[in-house]
C-alpha cells in the first residue's frame, strides 16, 4: 500500500503483521536453535549468569539492599546489549553456519557508531530509571534499610512499602514498556543491517504499533522470564538469557520484511 511504499522510500523496510500466536512460535524455534548450538550459548549464558551472581553477591555483602532489587529490575534496560552475541547466533544459524563463543563475543557487526549511540541512549534511559526509582523509595520512607530481610519486611508488610512496590512498578513499567519500543526490533535490525540507529528506532516503534497486543505479549514473556532469573539467584540465566536472546532474533526476521519481498508486496 501507499504507506509501505512511503516507508521504503525513507529507507524504512516494511513491518510484517503477526499473530497473538507469534511469540510462542520465537520461543519453539529458539529452543531449535538452542539445541543447534548448546556449548557456545550455554557457555554465554554462564558467563552473565556467573558476572550477575558476583554483582548481586557484592552488593549484598556491602548492605546495599535496595540496590539488588532495583539493578534487577533494570537489567531489562541492557540485556539487548548484552544479546548482541546471540543475535548473531542466531543469524549464523539461520544462515545454515555455526556459531562458536569467539564470533558471538566478537560481533563485528557490533562495533558501529549506531550501535554505540542505541547504547548511550539505553545508559541514559537506565540512569533515569534508577533516579526515578530512588525517588519513590526516598518518599515511601524515611530510613535506609541495608539488609535484604529488613528491605523486604518493609516493602510487603507496610502500607509504606506496598505502596512503594505500586507505585515503583507503574512507573518502572512505563519507563521499561517506552524502552521496550524503541529496542525491540531496532538492536538485532542494526546487527543485520546496515542502516542508522534512527531508521531502526522508527521501525521498531511501527513494529510495536502494528502488532501492540502480540508485541505486548512478548514483552510480558520477557519480563517474566528475566525476573525468573533473578528468583533463581541467576542460575536460571544460562538458558533463559540465550533463549530470549535467539527468540529475539527470530521476532526481528518475523517482524521486518526482506526488501525484495518488501518491494514486491508494495508493488502488489
Amino acid at each position: 500500500g501507499n504507506v509501505t511504499l512511503e516507508a521504503m522510500a525513507c529507507g524504512l523496510p516494511a513491518v510484517n503483521a503477526i499473530s497473538l500466536a507469534a511469540p510462542f512460535r520465537w520461543l519453539g524455534g529458539a529452543w531449535s536453535d538452542l539445541v543447534k548450538a548448546p556449548v557456545p550459548c550455554l557457555t554465554y549464558g554462564l558467563a552473565l549468569s556467573i558476572i550477575s551472581i558476583l554483582f548481586a553477591m557484592g552488593i549484598y555483602e556491602t548492605n546495599a539492599a535496595y540496590w539488588v532489587l532495583m539493578l534487577t529490575c533494570g537489567f531489562i534496560f541492557i540485556a539487548p546489549m548484552l544479546a548482541m552475541g546471540l543475535y548473531e547466533a542466531g543469524r549464523l544459524i539461520e544462515a545454515g553456519e555455526r556459531p562458536t563463543l569467539a564470533r558471538m563475543v566478537l560481533v563485528r557487526s557490533a562495533f558501529r557508531q549506531d550501535i554505540a549511540y542505541l547504547g548511550l541512549m539505553l545508559l541514559v534511559i537506565f540512569t533515569f530509571w534508577i533516579t526515578a526509582a530512588q525517588i519513590v523509595y526516598g518518599l515511601s520512607t524515611y530510613q535506609i534499610h541495608r539488609s535484604v530481610p529488613a528491605f523486604f519486611t518493609f516493602a510487603f508488610t507496610t502500607d509504606e512499602g506496598r505502596n512503594m512496590l505500586g507505585a515503583g512498578s507503574i512507573i518502572g513499567g512505563l519507563i521499561a514498556f517506552f524502552t521496550y519500543c524503541l529496542v525491540a526490533i531496532s538492536t538485532p535490525m542494526l546487527l543485520d543491517r546496515d542502516t542508522n540507529v534512527f531508521f531502526a528506532i522508527a521501525t521498531s516503534i511501527r513494529a510495536v504499533n502494528r502488532n501492540f497486543l502480540p508485541m505486548l505479549l512478548w514483552a510480558v514473556i520477557v519480563a517474566v522470564l528475566t525476573l525468573a532469573t533473578a528468583a533463581t539467584a541467576f542460575v536460571g540465566m544460562i538458558v533463559i538469557f540465550p533463549l530470549l536472546g535467539l527468540a529475539s532474533w527470530r521476532a526481528y526476521r518475523d517482524i521486518v520484511a526482506d526488501r525484495s519481498a518488501a518491494l514486491a508486496q508494495a508493488a502488489a
